[in-house]
């Protein structure tokens, strides 16, 4: 498990992360969003020791990172960074034996990723000649590469079309499967609700929701409902405990004053026509992210 604990940095006199303390489990992917400036690159930078805390701690398994530990982390940063004019699979390859992986081993790891991520048939193309959305497949490889104990992606999905989005997902999704904690951060709050196991929401430099998508939805949530019939829903209107937020015909959605109210309206939909869907309604990504950052 990745752990911050109480990190605190400033720039100068303004400070830009304030007691940001959250958890990335090991095997699961933990979405990282907030608006710009909010304090997303400067916490991942810190993790990586590329910046250091004015106070605070970051561990891994309990144990304080140090430089050799941080070797075992991959990291992808918003910026790119491949040397251009480098052929991608001798790019890639040149990053894994930097890692101290062999000719043999560096080469097997990189042919595969690449693979993965749709590259296979531009091994020998340079990084110049490449779609942006293609460089940065290539800068996912080269985070990937060493097979890394942790991974730390800065906006992963940005340039991305919607099939390399997918391409990216799955290979993220096999790499988490294997234990290793991974941070990712996004824009896209409907990649992240797709993808995330844990969320953590930033903002002005502090850390306002973070545990998992389900839990955090459901804290965010008032009993809201959906209902469609193959009839008429009108009589919800009259219901005890049910304020209708928006009807059409047989659909409903409703607020409940509490679960037995939504288990009554349910037995009484049965007993009036048919049930298409009936189940509780959660707030989008979105929805939460704007209503914890105000």
């Amino acid at each position: 498990m990745l752990e911050l604990h109480s990190i605190n940095r400033s720039f100068g006199e303004r400070q830009v992360l304030h007691d940001v303390s959250f958890t990335v489990e090991r095997g699961r992917m933990t979405g990282f969003v907030g608006g710009n400036g909010a304090g997303k690159t400067t916490t991942m930078r810190v993790i990586l020791g590329v910046l250091s805390a004015d106070s605070g701690t970051v561990t891994l398994d309990g144990t304080p990172l140090t430089a050799d530990l941080r070797t075992d982390f991959g990291y992808m940063p918003e910026e790119r960074g491949l040397y251009p004019k480098m052929p991608v699979l001798e790019q890639i390859i040149y990053l894994g034996r930097l890692h101290g992986m062999t000719a043999a081993e560096a080469k097997e790891s990189a042919e595969t990723l690449l693979t993965k991520l749709g590259l296979g048939e531009r091994l020998t193309d340079t990084v110049e000649s490449l779609s942006l959305g293609n460089q940065q497949r290539a800068q996912i490889a080269a985070a990937l590469v060493h097979n890394p104990e942790v991974l730390v992606l800065d906006e992963p999905f940005s340039g991305l079309d919607p099939i390399a989005v997918e391409v990216v997902l799955n290979v993220l999704k096999d790499y988490a499967s294997g234990g290793a904690p991974v941070l990712f951060s996004s824009h896209q709050l409907d990649i992240v609700e797709r993808l995330c196991d844990d969320l953590v929401v930033i903002a002005d430099g502090q850390i306002r929701a973070s545990g998992s998508r389900e839990g955090i939805r459901e804290a965010h949530s008032s009993p809201r409902f959906e209902l469609q019939l193959d009839g008429d829903a009108g009589w919800l209107r009259s219901e005890p405990g049910v304020e209708v937020i928006d009807f059409a015909g047989g659909y409903a959605l409703f607020d409940v004053d509490d679960l037995a109210t939504s288990q009554r309206v349910l037995q009484r939909a049965i007993a009036t026509a048919p049930v298409q869907r009936f189940g509780p309604k959660y707030p989008t990504l979105a929805q939460i992210f704007t209503e914890v950052i105000q």
